[in-house]
């Protein structure tokens, strides 16, 4: 969030709904896109269409605030490893149409939420220098538990 204008962080309280909207909208985008998948040929062909959209939606943005600059800049910083979250990011939303298909929204949610929150620890973890607190284990052991819950449940 650094590079957003006024480079401040935002109030804990609009990140909360924030970060809910954005729940829903990948649920909402997911479960689109397996439908979108039943359509075509392969979900390859639902991921250049969502990252097609996205690019337009960006670049689109991008020209209307900065113009051929903006472009322009971009394109200077392109380095090998910028590729990376993009990759990252493709195998994200293939995953989770996969998920979705087979195992349903649920269990894919569920899967997901556990596996992003023991690496997101982990990645807090080495930022801090200092390993998790103990209610922060018990959250994620909390969290994987009920994974399981729903794992089971569904089968």
């Amino acid at each position: 969030m650094a590079g957003w204008q006024g480079a401040q962080i935002m109030n804990a309280y609009l990140v909360f709904p924030l970060l809910t909207a954005a729940g829903v909208a990948l649920v909402m985008q997911n479960l689109l896109m397996v439908r979108m998948t039943e359509s075509v040929s392969t979900v390859i062909i639902t991921l250049v269409i969502n990252s097609a959209m996205g690019l337009a939606l960006l670049l689109g943005t991008l020209l209307a605030r900065n113009g051929w600059a903006g472009v322009s800049e971009t394109i200077q910083a392109i380095r090998p490893w910028v590729v990376l979250p993009g990759l990252l990011g493709s195998f994200f939303v293939f995953a989770g149409i996969v998920g979705y298909q087979s195992v349903g929204a649920s269990v894919t949610i569920a899967v997901l939420v556990a596996s992003q929150l023991g690496t997101g620890l982990l990645a807090d973890a080495y930022k801090a220098q200092t390993p998790p607190s103990a209610l922060s284990l018990l959250g994620a052991a909390l969290l994987v538990a009920g994974a399981v819950l729903i794992l089971r449940g569904k089968g």
